[in-house]
């Protein structure tokens, strides 16, 4: 699925799209992100879980500090040649992709030699003695991933198929457990979930309003964990008055 001017302009609830600060297209299908040549003044972007796998789209966002991009299709290091430019990078998470391979300190040396600028990868900070290391372990990327193409002459897509996608979405989606549940419940704020009642929150029930209702709970609650404390506080005041016009409503009725 491409992203579109519209969608982008929807999202950051923006006029333009040179006025585009913060943008967040978490789990949406994405696969085509070119319209981010035109994001010039972007500074944070999340397009985790989908399936992205050509990064050369970001090497205009000149003002981007915070890329999200956790959970998609990027197959090669290489493509961190796209970001070497960007001069005010300063939070990456890249994890969970194909390109992070079997060697996880490999991967992150590799990174951290390419974009020393950076202060957390994949959640963790980074430390002086790992940018030092970073120039020893790590491998130098010098040019862009080189792109395969089909008998048309195009570049051949490593996109997953659609149903592939979503189930993957889905299942990302569901499988929760009862002891992260209550703890970013608590975050909000909200009272933890017994453990009778939590088989209500699973994907076995059988009600069609109450599967979409769990898929939705499931979904906030996996986004709460890419915000910060000032995001964090906004959800737990916008939950705060949602519940109490709730209760005035109830009383009413009573």
């Amino acid at each position: 699925m491409r992203l579109t001017r519209g969608a982008v302009l929807a999202r950051a609830k923006a006029a333009a799209l040179d006025g585009v600060r913060r943008l967040n297209c978490w789990g949406s299908h994405l696969t085509d992100i070119s319209i981010c040549r035109d994001l010039p003044n972007v500074e944070v972007i999340s397009f985790s879980v989908n399936g992205i796998s050509d990064l050369e789209p970001l090497n205009q966002c000149q003002n981007l500090s915070e890329l999200y991009l956790r959970k998609n299709n990027i197959g090669s290091l290489n493509e961190l040649f796209y970001l070497k430019n960007l001069p005010r990078l300063r939070v990456l998470w890249l994890a969970e992709n194909p390109c992070c391979g079997p060697d996880p300190h490999r991967y992150r040396m590799t990174v951290l030699r390419n974009l020393p600028g950076l202060q957390k990868l994949d959640n963790q900070a980074v430390t002086e003695e790992e940018l030092s290391q970073a120039l020893l372990d790590g491998e130098e990327i010098t040019a862009p991933p080189a792109r395969r193409s089909v008998g048309n002459g195009c570049p051949e897509s490593a996109e997953p198929s659609a149903a592939e996608s979503t189930t993957e979405t889905e299942s990302e989606l569901l499988n929760f457990g009862l002891e992260e549940t209550n703890k970013i419940r608590e975050q909000l704020g909200m009272k933890p979930v017994p453990r009778d009642k939590f088989s209500s929150f699973s994907p076995r029930a059988t009600d069609c309003s109450r599967k979409k209702r769990n898929n939705v709970l499931n979904a906030i609650l996996l986004l709460t964990k890419e915000l910060d404390a000032e995001g964090l506080e906004i959800v737990q005041q916008t939950v705060g008055r949602r519940l109490q016009a709730f209760r005035k409503k109830e009383l009413q009725e009573e």
